[in-house]
């Protein structure tokens, strides 16, 4: 039996963040709220080959047969609290998230855009930037802790991911460069509705980046486009993925790399 997942995702994805004032910890707070919309049509090919024996002989045989389902609508609640600091061309990050499981799920569907469980995850960050020289490296590390689906009794094991970003400034508006990331799961998945026993997943991504710094009235525009190209993927799917990302902000633009949102397809 051979079988072939099929998916297509379109996400929008608006995050609004509030940065404190008063120094916490020597650092900058912030609070993000980040909501989600969008679009996901999954398809599932089976083929099913085998030998029959009968009297007369074996006789081969054959079966594929297709499903499919979409599905547009909100999803999670992901809010994010972050603390930043900078000492010159290093700075530094912590950041600690989740997931409110309050988006377009149904166990029995085949797409969805809600996970269908709440998680935490936290990790820190790392960027190079010298403005002389128009260098930046970035690096974020985190991990996510899933809590249990409770309409399927599945939990998901603890995952980490990394993501990077390297780029050149071409001028104090323009830059170009690459970013990529790196999600492992750790832990085993659980729970009485597994079936597939520890079944961890992991996959990469790399590919380019370019980001453009603008004036927007009295506050200031970033606009960053990248692309992934997804490699060793082991029990998820695998291709490619797109991102916008639009800031305003009063200040410099945010590092080019931040956690990316995996959707986890179990």
């Amino acid at each position: 039996m051979n079988a072939n997942l099929n998916a297509s995702v379109d996400l929008a994805l608006l995050n609004a963040t509030y940065v404190f004032a008063t120094p916490v910890l020597g650092g900058q707070a912030s609070a993000t709220l980040m909501g989600i919309y969008g679009a996901n049509t999954t398809t599932l090919n089976g083929l099913v080959t085998g030998t029959l024996a009968t009297p007369l002989g074996s006789i081969p045989f054959s079966r594929s047969d297709s499903i499919s389902d979409s599905v547009t609508g909100f999803g999670d609640l992901i809010p994010q609290f972050a603390l930043r600091w900078n000492a010159g061309v290093h700075n530094y990050m912590t950041y600690i998230t989740g997931d409110i499981p309050v988006g377009a799920y149904q166990s029995s569907r085949l797409a969805n855009i809600g996970l269908g469980h709440g998680a935490i995850d936290a990790g820190g960050g790392y960027t190079y930037f010298n403005p002389q020289a128009g260098h930046e490296l970035s690096g974020v590390l985190g991990f996510t802790y899933n809590f249990k689906n409770t309409d399927t009794q599945y939990q998901s094991g603890v995952d980490m991911h990394f993501d990077w970003g390297a780029s050149q400034f071409l001028s104090k508006q323009v830059q170009v460069g690459l970013v990529g990331y790196f999600y492992q799961q750790l832990g085993c998945d659980s729970g009485s509705g597994d079936r597939v026993g520890c079944f961890r997943s992991r996959v990469g991504g790399v590919g380019p980046q370019i980001g453009f710094i603008f004036p927007l009235g009295d506050m200031q525009g970033y606009l960053n486009l990248k692309g992934y190209k997804e490699f060793a993927a082991e029990h998820r799917p695998e291709g490619w993925n797109a991102w916008v990302t639009f800031v305003i902000s009063p200040a410099a633009p945010p590092p080019a790399v931040t956690p990316t949102k995996h959707v986890i397809t179990k």
